[in-house]
């Protein structure tokens, strides 16, 4: 895509050997051109000049390919992902707080709603910290430039800090730091042995985009005659009797007003879209894409997209935000084994299913079919996924009330929680400040549940990345999270084990992760009270093991010491020795 702010005569022209103009198309507005270039073998990296009948001239950079085996890695369920919102994170260059240029200049700790100062430096300055913690991977919500004035989003005034509401799909926003930032950071997180996973959105983009203030043509947005939201039902997709009417607005609606939603049934569309992804991946190094309202984007587009990227970058992970109620609606949204019309392409979706059966554990007494047994019946539904191990799997996140809150601050449900997560199957990921019990419900708004993180800036009373600055549940949180975390780094069998899970029985679940060489045995006691489990439940599993080592403390005990007491509302890990 070519663009000016004056119209583009359509004949134009290239002297560059091993570049090919294929192809020309001018839309309605004029000051667009569409070029398909052919690079050819013989190409040389270097600038180029398009030249055009009318004198104008528009030079571009065509550059070498990296060959890295540090970049576009992918993330697998050996992995443990750390989400970060920049903004309140830490703030590491406070010279890049606010810019008088750009349509939001505000920078204000004490409003919610507006931007804070975190940024890419503060992060790369937390990369020790957070390997040191367990963590493997970051991903961050999204970097690109979001300039956007202060926009009415339900009754509040906000600011777009969130950064999802892209205006330049090619400039990381520069109160982040800028494009030469976030390779900076990526290039300093790969050296440490992380990974970097950015944030995607192909449903819409802010409405100060230059392609929405100079609309290339009428196709380039869905349209309606008035505002026309989507029903956020994911059912539409997959349900026989569904109709068209409301698949169309599900696809087609707008996120809310200020968010014009890309019509990604457009060539023109679509193509720029996969450009700027495997611009991304290729220019900032990252490992993988995690892509945001994923079920409101068009299927064949989805499909498209993540084909262009892996035939681009064999090992790199994509898993799409599929908010759904059940789990053959998150299945229907991956590679599955679901009779369906269409067959989405992708190998993992966020698991909010099990998010909320984890949830269900911590609030419901156990019964036939809630507390603990909504986690056994839903990971028994795996079978509608082709490979449920690639799911990312998740407590909280930017969107949700805040898991330790959820657990009603209480630290034992916090280490049910946070220890299912580390130990069952998938790609765990945890939300920034878990791993110290922040706290919060989304009340009124989901402000609450993105405040800073404690000591990411200068004048905070407490530091709560170092020790000294946290509270006594805080460390005993932390360490926690710590342990797990980086016991699960080294455990062929958490990481890359099978699953076998048994029934709950009186409030407690056993399951197993099994490796060639190790077997980890997790119990849950979710009831209030001390139960027994009788070992030889379980021998198919155990039978040639003789000690259980309990992996926090370091203890042990004779498998024939039966049975053995669970303590209530507790979570427990050993390794069959």
């Amino acid at each position: 895509m070519i663009h000016s702010n004056e119209n583009l005569e359509q004949k134009v022209s290239l002297k560059q050997p091993g570049l090919v103009i294929k192809k020309i198309f001018q839309p309605e507005n004029k000051h667009y051109l569409f070029v398909d270039l052919e690079i050819l073998p013989t190409a040389k990296p270097g600038r180029f000049v398009f030249s055009f009948s009318d004198g104008k001239s528009f030079s571009y950079e065509l550059k070498l390919r990296q060959k890295n085996p540090s970049t576009h890695q992918g993330v697998r369920s050996e992995d443990l992902i750390y989400l970060i919102m920049p903004d309140r994170f830490v703030n590491g260059d406070p010279t890049n707080d606010s810019f008088k240029d750009l349509r939001d200049t505000m920078s204000d700790r004490k409003n919610p709603f507006a931007r804070h100062g975190g940024d890419l430096a503060g992060v790369e300055s937390k990369l020790d910290y957070l390997k040191d913690a367990g963590v493997t991977s970051i991903w961050m919500t999204p970097v690109m430039e979001n300039d956007m004035p202060i926009m009415n989003e339900n009754v509040w005034k906000m600011s777009g800090y969130h950064g999802y509401w892209i205006t330049s799909h090619y400039n990381v926003d520069k109160r982040l730091g800028g494009n030469e930032a976030y390779k900076k950071l990526v290039q300093t997180a790969h050296q440490k042995g992380l990974k970097v996973i950015q944030d995607a959105v192909y449903n819409h983009i802010g409405n100060h985009h230059h392609t929405v203030l100079d609309l290339p043509m009428k196709e380039w947005l869905n349209q309606w005659p008035v505002y026309t939201g989507p029903d956020h039902r994911e059912e539409v997709f997959f349900d026989p009797y569904a109709s068209s009417a409301e698949k169309n607005k599900m696809i087609g609606g707008w996120f809310v007003p200020h968010l014009p939603d890309l019509n990604l049934t457009n060539p023109y569309v679509a193509k720029y879209m996969i450009q700027q992804n495997i611009w991304s991946t290729e220019e900032f190094g990252i490992d993988g894409w995690r892509v945001d309202t994923y079920k409101y984007c068009d299927e064949q587009f989805l499909n498209d997209i993540n084909a262009a990227l892996i035939r681009e970058f064999p090992q790199l992970t994509v898993f799409g935000e599929s908010w759904t109620n059940s789990v053959a609606g998150a299945a229907y949204f991956t590679q599955n084994n679901l009779n369906v019309p269409f067959k989405h392409q992708i190998k993992g979706v966020t698991d909010f299913p099990l998010q909320a059966a984890i949830m269900d554990v911590l609030n419901q007494p156990f019964g036939w079919n809630q507390g603990i047994m909504k986690v056994y019946s839903t990971l028994a539904q795996d079978f509608l996924y082709k490979d449920p191990f690639t799911n990312c799997i998740f407590l909280d996140n930017h969107d949700m009330n805040r898991f330790f809150s959820m657990a009603g601050e209480n630290l034992n449900k916090y280490k049910i929680g946070l220890g299912l997560l580390l130990t069952t199957r998938g790609i765990p990921q945890v939300y920034y400040g878990t791993e110290i019990a922040m706290k919060n419900f989304m009340d009124p708004n989901d402000a609450a549940v993105r405040l800073d993180f404690p000591g990411g800036w200068k004048l905070d009373n407490a530091d709560k990345f170092s020790s000294n600055g946290r509270s006594p549940i805080e460390q005993e949180a932390f360490d926690f999270f710590k342990s797990i975390a980086n016991f699960r780094k080294g455990s062929a069998a958490l990481t890359k084990g099978k699953l076998v899970q048994f029934i709950p029985k009186n409030g407690v679940y056993v399951y197993f992760r099994i490796s060639d060489k190790q077997k980890i045995m997790c119990v849950i006691n979710s009831s209030n009270k001390e139960e027994k489990i009788n070992l030889s439940t379980f021998n198919e599993i155990i039978s040639q093991n003789k000690i259980l080592l309990d992996v926090l403390n370091r203890q042990t005990k004779n498998i024939d010491q039966n049975p053995i007491a669970i303590p209530p509302v507790s979570f427990q890990i050993f390794e069959l020795k």
